[in-house]
């Protein structure tokens, strides 16, 4: 039997502040298996972007132990750690998080260049641009340039350029209307069909709907 490729173990998170300390999670457990479409829904405040933090190797848990693809997250060095973001995770944010002076794909190819320490000269970037529905033309451009749901699905082609067995996306269609919005969530639930592992914080119960599961989370632990 398969190890889970996400095991969350009784992780508490802790921030203090000069009010007094808060707790952002509060010994939480959670597994995910390899090919999963997860989603994680709370009220504001409930401890949904701390996961998420922690789940992206972001951050590191006051108590309790992550393991991504079988590994504790703890006994990284910065290196090893910087090596499983780029070869494990990638990341789709609400607000994009596109480097403005770079163009569409040159946002894409960044990553690639950080893993590969080159170029890339294959026709990777390219074709996965065109495979998001990013034309050439399009690629050309900055992220100012372009429609939100385009800069959406350039960050989709950058979170992807390395190959990535889990996909970290935290409220991918917030900044979308309805249309553009469910052809962001066809594409994510396509590349799950394909095998990626997709983690997804989402205050949109329509969205949820792609997940095969939905996990609430309340003050900092799942709800029951």
């Amino acid at each position: 039997m398969t190890s889970p490729i996400v095991e969350v173990r009784s992780i508490t998170k802790v921030y203090s502040l000069p009010s007094g300390d808060v707790v952002a999670l509060d010994n939480l457990s959670l597994t995910i298996e390899e090919g999963e479409f997860v989603a994680i829904m709370g009220p504001s405040g409930s401890g949904k972007s701390t996961l998420m933090n922690q789940l992206g190797c972001l951050d590191v848990p006051t108590k309790g132990r992550l393991l991504i693809a079988g590994t504790d997250v703890r006994t990284l060095n910065d290196h090893d750690l910087t090596q499983l973001r780029l070869n494990t995770l990638g990341y789709i944010f609400q607000r994009y998080n596109l480097i403005p002076l770079l163009t569409a794909y040159e946002n894409v190819e960044y990553p690639y260049i950080l893993k590969h320490r080159k170029q890339d000269d294959t026709g990777h970037v390219r074709d996965l641009l065109e495979s998001v529905g990013i034309t050439r033309k399009m690629a050309r451009h900055r992220p100012a340039e372009l429609s939100g749901g385009q800069q959406q699905r350039v960050a989709i082609a950058r979170a992807l350029v390395n190959n990535p067995r889990i996909l970290i996306c935290d409220e991918p269609t917030g900044n979308l209307d309805t249309k553009t919005g469910n052809q962001i969530m066809d594409m994510l639930s396509d590349l799950n069909k394909k095998g990626n592992t997709i983690i997804m914080v989402t205050h949109n119960p329509e969205t949820a709907k792609y997940a095969d599961r939905t996990v609430i989370i309340r003050d900092g632990r799942i709800a029951v």
